[in-house]
């Protein structure tokens, strides 16, 4: 098997924070230079040619990894900027009866988001967050006739539990709902065929198992749903030709860079296109079975400890273990030896990538037992 250590900046010691934020490949800080700096100090014409072309190497390497058109992809600069931009665009949305279900699991963010992108009169509905989200069932019993739209993260990130997308989006559309896939947990390391799974829309970020760092997230619209959108936040970018220059005459763009709008951020979606690239080569699939191997070497020697799911179809690429009143002597023993981990309510989050290996989680594991 490669050994991708060699592709990655990997401080000293075990790096399993990859939920939080991944790491760099050796190759992003020369590629950002060839792709950024170059037209811009090298060259005696501005540089937005080139700088467009990188956008268009995102939305194409969005397209590779997630199997959707690239027209269907606009950057954002986060998830709670897409996401209110897209309930803003969506008329069923605007109505003041609407629905929108979500869990109390979900990040924060998105829930304020709603809140404030919604209008005054809507409701938003919340799956109780002691309900196992991993159950088709539960969802079933939650989108009743009167629901608009489905807000569904693929995985959560303080429980490392994975939610059935595939039965959750079938039920949406068997009861007339919308449905938006969060993705911002599961982007790289659980495969996603968006063509197959026929979801409404998705919204994800490429700083954590993409390695691609903060503020290149991205907008999914599937293409028949792209006409009736109508995004209020616009600027030039968002126009069906945004050299045209022209102040009384606005037209959408026809892909899903209406949602774009003023002049964009460029840096950011250098370095991911770079990393998404990368991981577009490895495959989802790949990565999955080396995150999951390794789960089950923690899960088989810490199995009294493991809070979140053991079956691989309800676990997502972290593991919640649960150390009771030595939590913070464990913590403070891997902080002293360089292993980064972190804690939420459940317990401690651990995310092993495509550049750990056994080694690794053994070097983890030891130290758990030295306590």
């Amino acid at each position: 098997m490669k050994d991708f250590k060699n592709d990655f900046m990997l401080a000293p010691g075990c790096y399993l924070l990859n939920h939080s934020v991944g790491r760099p490949l050796k190759s992003a800080e020369q590629s950002f230079k060839q792709q950024f700096f170059t037209p811009w100090q090298d060259s005696g014409v501005e540089p937005w040619g080139d700088w467009l072309g990188i956008i268009e190497r995102f939305t194409q390497v969005l397209s590779t990894l997630f199997n959707a058109p690239a027209s269907e992809f606009c950057p954002q600069v986060n998830l709670s900027s897409a996401l209110t931009k897209l309930v803003m665009s969506v008329e069923r949305l605007q109505q003041n009866d609407a629905v929108v279900l979500m869990s109390e699991l979900d990040f924060p963010s998105m829930g304020f988001a709603l809140k404030k992108a919604l209008p005054n009169g809507c409701e938003l509905r919340f799956i109780p967050a002691e309900s196992d989200i991993t159950d088709a069932n539960v969802w079933d019993s939650y989108i009743t006739s009167d629901v608009d739209m489905v807000f569904v993260s693929h995985a959560y990130s303080n429980t490392g539990q994975l939610s059935p997308i595939e039965k959750i989006v079938e039920t949406a559309k068997a009861k007339g709902a919308l449905s938006l896939i969060d993705i911002a947990q599961s982007a790289g390391v659980v495969p996603l065929d968006l063509n197959a799974l026929q979801a409404d829309f998705m919204i994800g970020s490429s700083v954590k198992w993409l390695c691609g760092g903060p503020g290149a997230a991205y907008l999914w619209v599937k293409g028949q749903h792209l006409a009736s959108c109508q995004p209020k936040d616009v600027g030039w970018f968002s126009h069906e030709n945004p050299f045209e220059f022209d102040i009384h005459d606005f037209r959408y763009h026809q892909s899903a860079l209406k949602f774009w709008g003023g002049t964009p951020s460029i840096a950011p979606y250098a370095i991911a296109s770079h990393s998404i690239e990368y991981f577009s080569r490895v495959g989802s699939i790949a990565l999955r079975k080396h995150n999951q191997q390794l789960l089950d070497v923690i899960t088989e020697e810490l199995e009294d400890k493991v809070v979140s799911p053991r079956e691989k179809s309800q676990r997502s690429g972290t593991i919640i273990l649960d150390f009771a009143d030595k939590q913070q002597q464990v913590l403070q023993t891997l902080k002293s030896a360089n292993v980064s981990v972190d804690v939420r309510s459940l317990g401690m989050r651990v995310s092993p990538h495509i550049y750990n290996d056994e080694a690794d989680i053994q070097g983890f594991l030891q130290l758990i037992k030295s306590i």
